[in-house]
């Protein structure tokens, strides 16, 4: 467990303080390097490997411990630096970055598709769309969390100009709404409703209710996407609309996530992998432009985790993420092509990190007021 609980901090505090930054050294490198030769060599379909199957050395295996570990103390963020892209191939950097997945947490699946490792490039797509997504587009993205633990990104390339990671203290921002005005604080408990975009198990709803702040009595959560909120009320008549005061509540948020105090920005760097726990931090991305050579367009790998020294959860977030443990294995999008291979890789990968699994337990168990089907 790390030293330190989730705080408050300003985006001055994360310029003055870089002790959320870690340095690879050459001997970590190297044992990275030789990791992905093992794997490489072996030839395994991504979800039959095992740890042993991506060897570290002690020194490798603290590197990715310690930067898990800060995303559960003060910062809730880490970015790790060094990683050697720049010789790597794509197929290398993908085998290296579930490699290092292995040793971190259990990969969830993120999407309609369910991909357990997403591209993170501009295909052509569009972002404010019926069932859009933004990170297979250029778009600027509006301040969401992603669906896990942690989302953690490798940047393989970086565009020509633009895509700064952007990145919030969402206990500074609850604070922050608490000085302004603190009658909305309840607000932010009551259940809002999301769409998933289209990337539900087909035993789900298309639309689930979550609070945007969780009431738990001793850990901090905070969840908030206004985008898919957008979707649930103009896709689904049935889901409550919104009150006055929840739309105030929404409108505050957009306000203090822009504020410059709060809002600290970062360029992801060619080597660079950052990790963000997606309970005590709230991110976004500014729009970007590419090169035009394929293999130089911005390009990042993108895991979602969840890992064994994780938080618990407010009960009525079961809804959404089934299991509210602290370490247990939760999260993620299931979409509708979760394979039987990927079932037996979640199974092993939690025991292999000591990590409860609660069996689906499918609509009844979470939903049981809401229909099945849309």
């Amino acid at each position: 467990m790390p030293a330190q609980r989730p705080q408050a901090w300003l985006a001055a505090d994360a310029q003055r303080d870089t002790s959320w930054i870690l340095r690879l050294t050459d001997s970590e490198v190297a044992s990275f390097d030789h990791a992905l030769a093992h794997a490489r060599a072996l030839g395994k379909p991504l979800l039959e490997m095992t740890r042993d199957d991506f060897p570290l050395d002690a020194g490798a295996r603290q590197a990715l411990d310690r930067a898990v570990a800060m995303t559960q103390g003060r910062w809730g963020m880490c970015l790790v630096k060094g990683f050697p892209v720049d010789r790597w191939t794509e197929d290398d950097t993908r085998l290296a970055y579930w490699g290092m997945g292995l040793h971190m947490g259990v990969a969830r699946t993120q999407n309609r598709t369910s991909d357990f490792m997403n591209d993170v490039r501009d295909v052509g797509a569009a972002y404010k769309t019926t069932n859009g997504r933004g990170y297979n587009t250029n778009a600027g993205l509006d301040f969401h969390t992603d669906s896990g633990d942690i989302v953690g990104l490798i940047c393989r390339r970086a565009a020509r100009s633009g895509g700064e990671s952007k990145v919030v203290s969402s206990i500074a921002l609850r604070d922050a709404v608490a000085q302004r005005r603190p009658d909305l604080i309840p607000v932010l408990q009551q259940p809002f409703y999301y769409s998933y975009q289209g990337a539900q198990d087909p035993s789900q709803p298309p639309y689930y209710p979550l609070p945007i702040l969780g009431s738990h009595p001793t850990a901090f959560a905070f969840r908030i996407n206004r985008k898919n909120v957008v979707a649930a009320q103009r896709d689904f008549p049935e889901v409550p609309r919104l009150t006055p005061a929840q739309t105030e509540a929404l409108d505050l948020l957009d306000t203090l996530l822009a504020d410059p105090a709060l809002c600290f920005s970062m360029q992801l760097e060619q080597g660079d992998m950052q990790l963000l726990n997606n309970y005590v931090t709230v991110h976004s991305r500014t729009n970007f432009e590419d090169y035009e050579a394929f293999d130089r367009k911005r390009h990042l790998l993108r895991l979602w985790l969840a890992v064994p020294g994780s938080q618990p959860l407010p009960d009525d977030w079961a809804v959404y993420f089934t299991d509210v443990r602290a370490g247990a294995v939760r999260g993620g999008l299931r979409g509708s092509a979760r394979s039987a291979a990927f079932d037996a890789f979640e199974q092993r990968q939690a025991q292999a990190m000591g990590m409860p699994l609660m069996p689906w337990p499918g609509t009844a168990a979470t939903h049981p007021a809401e229909p099945a089907t849309a």
